[in-house]
């Protein structure tokens, strides 16, 4: 199976190193400093463990030099997606999977499901519908990654905790593509789980990130801390409560009180998000993914978000006055 990885940071490189070991050809969009390290050293991963893997790939920094893929694994940030779905074409055949691993609530969300809100496209995270475009509808599975990585160097991920992935169709079907990938994946050291609503675990995952990130974003502060501040934390329920009451109008209820998800994010200790990290590193903020989209699925499911709505606007005017967003 030929495989590409467009996206060579921290999750790009976790999935990279399982499919080579599985024994696929790797091959790996890149530029800069990363490029010139792929090339020269291969793609390295330091694991939980400790143990070091280190596998070869074929990184160029044009698609177009590597040819139509079987797979396609996108790991980028998503305000960078619309650029990067515009330049997959030439990886892209006909029987072609392109594996979605990103944060939030991805372009295709409402594919074959949704009920009532079925087929709407979410403006928020694919204005005008460029990627839709791009990548039809019919190549993508979705996964959630949980696992928590960074990049030592470039071209060299480190692995912090967890080795799990999420996989399923868009509707739900369990078909042999989905199969043979999770297979794949297993077969290459990942703890996969096959879904029957990827949706549904999105959303779960979602209901952390959705305010964790954000707040942490705005104020600089590590999870512990957020959870600390009894007024900070009402706020965060409430934030949640309405994505909960989204869940239950779009058939992905969520058996949970925010109460039960701060008792684990509590475990994860004095923990950094990832939002607060791109705003540390001057990148962009990964703001419409995660709440932009919650806000647009309330208006279209006709669930009041007046919190979500105040984080949002405050969250998108502190990225707007640094150039975030």
């Amino acid at each position: 199976m030929k495989v590409c990885i467009y996206g060579a940071g921290a999750i790009g490189g976790w999935l990279g190193v399982a499919l080579a070991q599985a024994g696929h050809p790797v091959s790996m969009v890149a530029r800069g400093d990363t490029l010139r390290a792929l090339q020269a050293e291969g793609l390295r991963m330091r694991r939980a463990d400790g143990s070091l893997a280190q596998v070869a790939v074929t990184a160029h920094s044009d698609p177009a030099a590597l040819g139509v893929q079987d797979l396609v694994v996108v790991a980028v940030k998503a305000p960078g997606l619309p650029d990067v779905a515009r330049a997959m074409a030439p990886l892209i055949g006909p029987d072609t999977i392109v594996l979605t691993a990103m944060n939030g609530v991805p372009w295709w969300f409402l594919d074959g499901f949704g009920g009532a809100a079925q087929g709407h496209a979410l403006e928020s995270v694919d204005a005008g519908g460029v990627i839709a475009q791009a990548i039809p509808a019919r190549h993508v599975v979705g996964s959630v990654v949980h696992t928590s990585c960074s990049l030592e160097a470039p071209g060299f991920v480190k692995q912090h905790f967890g080795n799990r992935l999420i996989v399923g169709e868009p509707d739900g079907s369990q078909s042999a593509r989905l199969q043979a990938l999770a297979d794949t994946l297993q077969h290459g050291g990942i703890d996969v789980e096959v879904s029957s609503c990827i949706q549904k675990d999105i959303w779960f995952k979602l209901w952390g990130n959705l305010t964790m990130n954000p707040i942490s974003a705005l104020t600089g502060a590590t999870t512990d801390r957020i959870l600390d501040d009894d007024l900070v934390r009402g706020f965060v329920s409430a934030v949640m409560l309405e994505a909960k009451a989204i869940g239950d109008q779009l058939g992905l209820p969520i058996d949970q009180q925010p109460e039960d998800r701060h008792a684990v994010t509590r475990k994860l200790g004095a923990f950094k998000t990832s939002m607060l990290q791109d705003v540390e590193a001057n990148k962009p903020m990964e703001i419409d993914a995660l709440v932009g989209a919650v806000r647009e699925l309330g208006q279209i499911t006709g669930t009041p978000t007046p919190h979500t709505d105040a984080l949002l606007g405050l969250t998108r005017l502190m990225a707007r006055t640094r150039n975030l967003y």
